[in-house]
């Protein structure tokens, strides 16, 4: 097993028996977070307190988002994931902390994380090219696209089995949300999500603008001179490809 002395995770392996942790996997991705400076940078920008008790908010959202990684589909499955992972981390964060976390997310935290977002990939995408094979540059139709960072944008239908917030038919009758997404496909990395109710138009030209923006934003300059853009048939409307074309400038090839 792997034990770790709390949240600064100084790791040790124990082959007694005692103690076994599934998803061992967990460490590595918070491990992550904190050698790429994520949690610390996030600590940096969301609130914090001195009271007894107090949970850090950095490390609530980094925890939270490895439950969901492992498979988690609410706070509760979250907090029982965390749980699970105590021997690991430390005393988890209760379902209403991570409640309070998320609920205290308005728009000015929202662009402060999207911020630090931007700049830690741009720190992760130097050690990428720094690597033997370099950074993944794609092949597309048997053409290797060196220096151009390929943008996938698409929508996906998400069921609910309950009426949450937002929560609407479908336009395949069944009931849930219709998020749009983009992500960069040389590293596969989720760039800019827009959450949406289901019945959310799938060619949405101000919803495929307002992502491609978020999208755009999340590239380190020093890789944005070139960029692909990737939709399906609901990307085939005037308005996006106008923008598409109105991106181009003298420093910026948009294709």
């Amino acid at each position: 097993m792997v034990e770790s002395t709390g949240w600064d995770r100084r790791l040790s392996v124990v082959a007694d028996g005692k103690r076994l942790i599934g998803h061992a996997g967990a460490v590595l991705l918070c491990r992550c977070a904190d050698r790429t400076g994520l949690t610390v940078a996030l600590a940096q920008v969301l609130p914090s307190s001195t009271a007894t008790g107090w949970r850090e908010r950095a490390a609530v959202l980094v925890q939270l988002a490895v439950a969901i990684a492992l498979g988690a589909a609410n706070l509760s499955e979250a907090e029982q994931l965390q749980l699970h992972h105590r021997p690991l981390f430390g005393p988890m964060a209760s379902d209403s902390t991570a409640r309070r976390t998320l609920a205290a997310l308005d728009e000015e935290s929202l662009a402060k994380i999207a911020s630090v977002r931007a700049r830690v990939r741009r720190h992760v995408w130097s050690l990428l090219h720094l690597r033997p094979g370099g950074f993944p540059w794609l092949t597309v139709a048997g053409k290797r696209l060196t220096s151009w960072i390929v943008i996938d944008l698409d929508a996906t239908v998400i069921t609910s089995a309950s009426k949450k917030v937002g929560a609407a038919v479908t336009f395949k009758k069944t009931f849930g949300f219709h998020p749009l997404a983009a992500w960069c496909a040389n590293t596969a990395e989720p760039l800019a999500m827009l959450l949406r109710p289901s019945n959310a138009g799938a060619n949405t030209v101000t919803d495929h603008i307002a992502v491609l923006a978020d999208a755009l934003a999340q590239i380190p300059s020093s890789s944005a001179a070139r960029i692909l853009v990737r939709v399906d048939g609901a990307g085939a409307t005037h308005g996006l490809l106008e923008h598409l074309e109105a991106l181009n400038t003298l420093r910026r090839t948009v294709r």
